[in-house]
């Protein structure tokens, strides 16, 4: 990587802290596992112990509700497969699962694969022109047969266009007729005071890599009473949920990332509502015909992500545009990185009744806790000459 490049691309992955890589290099030096009962094990569990504790009290959870996954796709499989087939073997007629039509891929390919292998049916939640979901829609899905539904997901934020959903709502609804909630808050922690008792949800995935942690490792924040099929099998570690010796040196840092990033939120936003807010308008002056995806109201963090620009381009292709920052020395995106390089729409555009042909300018440039004024400054220089050049290579196309 160019280490002088500009970095806008904080929802991919963010920067690890400084706090955390230190936590995580000296556990790496000390051996132990968690699940042995010689010193060396139970001082490891003790540190599995105290990052649970850690990450609990930043989410609003209780350790207990803390099951350690390898990240965020994991934990919104195991939420969403585990939920559905436990609530079908207690009950066959449990088939329909409602979820959000701008879900991350973690969520949708996990439905389906319930569709196509276990007979699920799915009823998508569609959203307006901002990318936001609307509760009443959702209470009407389920109010057309309350006893089929498995399972409602419903992500707190969204990964590409940064809008903020109602999950508390949402939770309510579905919890007034006895079905489960399920959030992807992936990329809602770390931008937004995430408390996962105060949300109503049952389920939350979260990942320590979007908190400045490090990758592989993350969470399914599940109440005690929450019914799921385990999603591995072997020596029934985190509830018998996900077994598999876990990974200390990572969840340390994991807890250390979640400590930090609850520490600093408030300041955190600010510095990046801030800087998204010059990035879009200035971006929107610039006679480039741009035009922002999603609700877009200065000062705002509450409604989109802090840190979350979404510009659409006319006339270019968002790959082409992608590669040509990147040369500049902008590193961004197009979309989910776990998308990249798939030459198709985004689904989240698509959704938001943005036509395809405007779907296909798309730019994500996302801010995190490295993202400096000089960050903002560079994209800027370099947008106008990168934006004319895709527009005649999209033409000579």
């Amino acid at each position: 990587m160019n280490v002088s490049a500009v970095y806008l691309d904080h929802a991919a992955t963010t920067p690890m802290r400084e706090p955390v890589a230190a936590a995580v290099a000296d556990q790496f030096r000390i051996p132990g596992n968690p699940s042995s009962l010689h010193t060396a094990g139970r001082a490891a569990r003790r540190v599995v112990e105290e990052a649970r504790e850690q990450i609990a009290a930043g989410l609003g959870a209780r350790p207990s509700e803390v099951v350690f996954t390898s990240g965020g796709t994991e934990a919104d499989n195991l939420a969403v497969i585990g939920t559905f087939e436990a609530r079908r073997s207690a009950d066959p007629r449990r088939t329909r699962l409602i979820v959000g039509a701008t879900e991350h891929h973690a969520v949708l390919d996990a439905v389906e694969y319930l569709v196509t292998q276990h007979g699920a049916l799915v009823d998508w939640i569609e959203v307006d022109g901002q990318g936001r979901h609307d509760p009443d829609t959702v209470a009407e899905l389920i109010q057309r047969n309350p006893k089929d539904v498995a399972l409602v997901s419903m992500m707190w934020a969204n990964n590409e266009v940064g809008t903020v959903q109602p999950v508390a709502e949402v939770a309510a609804i579905a919890h007034s007729v006895g079905v489960p909630f399920h959030t992807d808050a992936v990329q809602a922690a770390g931008q937004l005071p995430v408390d996962f008792a105060a949300s109503g949800a049952d389920l939350m995935a979260i990942a320590a890599h979007k908190l400045g942690g490090p990758t592989g490792v993350g969470a399914l924040i599940a109440r005690r009473d929450a019914v799921l099929q385990p999603g591995t099998f072997g020596g029934g570690q985190e509830r018998g949920l996900r077994s598999g010796t876990l990974d200390v040196a990572g969840i340390r840092g994991f807890g250390v990332a979640v400590a930090e990033t609850v520490a600093t939120l408030d300041t955190h936003r600010k510095h990046l509502v801030g800087l998204r807010d010059r990035l879009i308008e200035e971006a929107l002056g610039l006679d480039l015909g741009i035009e922002v995806s999603g609700r877009h109201v200065v000062g705002d963090a509450d409604h989109r992500l802090a840190g979350n620009a979404h510009l659409r381009v006319p006339g270019c292709d968002g790959d082409s545009l992608l590669y040509l920052l990147d040369a500049a020395g902008v590193q961004c995106s197009t979309g989910s990185a776990c998308q990249a390089g798939v030459p198709r729409p985004s689904h989240v555009l698509l959704a938001m009744g943005i036509p395809e042909s405007g779907a296909r300018g798309a730019l994500r440039l996302t801010l995190g806790h490295t993202s400096t004024d000089a960050d903002v400054d560079r994209f800027l220089e370099v947008l106008p000459s990168c934006v004319e050049r895709a527009q005649r290579a999209g033409q000579v196309a």
